[in-house]
This record gives structure tokens, sequence and C-alpha cells, in this order.
């Protein structure tokens, strides 16, 4: 035999032992990510991707994620959901309460892991904490259950408070709960409330033309990824407007906002990451409980509350696990 022709007979050999190797090797798994507001501008997904490493699936090497966000338009989720469906997903991740709906909507089958504020049992989400019994689990990060919270520090660093405004995105799943518990909770301590419900940009604005002309001594921004992915336009508008406010996560005040108090947001995705890589390993989200949260950051940025002329009193100051200077 000539030697190009035995050259070129071992490159097929080759070229054919390769092919046949990948062809036994298994499909990479595919996750979904779906989200209502725009998942770009979610810093959490890093710590996502860090949970997922931390059970041995690195992104692009031995799993594959596929994203899709609706972008705010929260009736383009069940789209989305069966464009996630079509790509063969193993596990969908739902980073807000109407994800994780719409996922619920268009699977039973599919594991779903989500991110949600409000309680998944009263909200049909699972059968139990302990025992979810279907195809979800995830996480609740208590952002109704820290309305009283939220208003208490507010209330502690403007004492001679009376009228508090409160924004809830009118869109976001459990808007009326939340609306209902901020209009109690402010009665109960003698505060009056003024609750706006805005659910575009442009409605933000509006609402804090309200403000210039009502002057609220104070305002509580709700929960939800649409508030999340606006926190620049907030924290500006209340800064021009020079009103002391408080916030559910701390990417607000890393931004310039006065103070927040919340579940950390980070640590949450990064759970979530950890169930995602646990049920592509075998386990079922039946057999996993819908974890709380660990960690609460009390966050404080003193800057600010200078150039508010708001003095923060010593005991929050103390309380705080971190002040911005």
């Amino acid at each position: 035999m000539k030697r190009r022709q035995f050259i070129t007979l071992l490159g097929g050999a080759a070229a054919a032992w390769t092919l046949a190797a990948r062809a036994q090797q298994p499909a990479m798994p595919v996750v979904g990510v779906l989200g209502g507001a725009s998942l770009d501008a979610l810093a959490e997904l890093r710590a996502f991707r860090q949970g997922l490493k931390e059970v041995g699936y690195v992104e692009g090497e031995n799993v594959a994620v596929e994203y899709r966000s609706a972008d705010n338009r929260i009736d383009r989720l069940p789209e989305l959901a069966a464009d996630l469906l079509r790509r063969r997903v193993a596990v969908i991740a739902a980073a807000d309460m109407a994800s994780t709906r719409a996922a619920q909507a268009a699977t039973t089958t599919i594991p779903i892991v989500f991110l949600v504020g409000a309680d998944p049992v009263s909200r049909g989400l699972v059968a139990s904490l302990a025992r979810p019994g279907g195809n979800a689990t995830g996480i609740n990060v208590f952002t109704g259950e820290l309305v009283a919270k939220r208003l208490g520090l507010l209330r502690e660093l403007v004492p001679g408070a009376t009228r508090v405004a409160a924004l809830v995105h009118s869109a976001d799943a459990d808007a009326d709960s939340t609306s209902r518990d901020v209009e109690a909770t402010a009665r109960a301590m003698g505060l009056q409330i003024q609750v706006f419900k805005p659910s575009t940009s442009r409605e933000i604005s509006a609402a804090f033309a309200i403000f210039m002309r009502e002057r609220p001594d104070a305002l509580f921004v709700g929960p939800g990824p649409f508030f999340n992915t606006r926190r620049v336009q907030l924290v500006l508008l209340a800064a021009t407007n020079k009103i002391p406010t408080i916030y559910g996560v701390r990417s607000y005040v890393e931004a310039g906002g006065l103070m927040s108090y919340g579940a950390s947001l980070a640590d949450a995705f990064r759970q979530v990451g950890i169930y995602t890589g646990r049920i592509l390993k075998g386990e079922k989200p039946a057999d996993l409980p819908v974890l709380q949260p660990t960690k609460f950051e009390f966050v404080i940025n003193a800057e600010t509350a200078r150039m508010l002329g708001v003095t923060v009193p010593d005991k929050l100051l103390a309380l705080a696990d971190e002040v911005i200077e």
C-alpha cells in the first residue's frame, strides 16, 4: 500500500472513531431560565451559575442554559414557557411568581425550580413546604411577610412621618395582597398610606410628579422584578424629590438608594442553581423541600442619607449589616 493511501485510510478511521465516541457521549442537558422581567438586568444570574457549579455543572461545558424573559410583558410568559418545552429542557428555573405559574401551566412533568416572594402553599404552587409533592420546588424569599419590618424601619428613620406613599407593580402576581398588607400595616402604625400601582416607566415618573405636589414623608417600594429592573430610575427620582425610601433588596442601595431590608437575592438564586443541579443529577422536586432564606440584609447608604438631609439614628446604624459610605 502506498504511503499516501495508508495516511488517508488512517485519517478516515480516526474520524470514524471520533464520530463514534461522540455518538456514545450523553447529550448535554439543557436548563431553561424563565423570567417576567429582563434577565439581562439580573446580576443575581451569576449566583445561579455559581449554584450550578457547586454541584458540578458549568454552563457551556456540561450543561446548556436557555434564557427567556418577557421584558415585563407578562402576557408573553406562556409563549416563552412553551418555547422552552420545545427546546426539551430538563429543568425550568422560574425567577418569579408569574413565571412559575406560566411554567406550571405549560408542564406537569418537567421539573420546575422557582424563586417566589409569596407563600407557595397558599398560592397553590406546592402541596406543602416539606413535601412539595408535584413537579415544582424552590425558595420563598418572604417579600410579603417583610412588609411590616420595612415600614417599621422606615418609621424609625423618619420618626415624624405621618404620610407614606407606596409603589406596587400593578402586573405583579401578588400586587393585591401586597397592597392589602401595606395598607393594613400602615394603618396599624397610625400612618396615612397612599398606594400607587405603576406598570411602566412613564407611570413611575407620573407617580413621582404627584409626590412633588403632595409631599409624602416617606416612600415604600414594593417587591418584584419590574421595579428591580427600574431601580436606577426609582433611586434617581427619590433623590431628586428628596423622599426617604426603603426598598426590598440591596441592589437599590448599591445604586444610590437610601436603605433596604430583605432576603439576599444572590443567595436565593444560588440556591435555585443548586436545586437545579441536584435535579439534573436525578433528585425529584417532589422530595426537595421548599427552602426559606437564611440570609437577610439590612443595608443603609450613608452618603444618600447626608444628601437627603436625613440623620440615621445610631440604633439603625448598629442594626445594619452594611453601611455604604
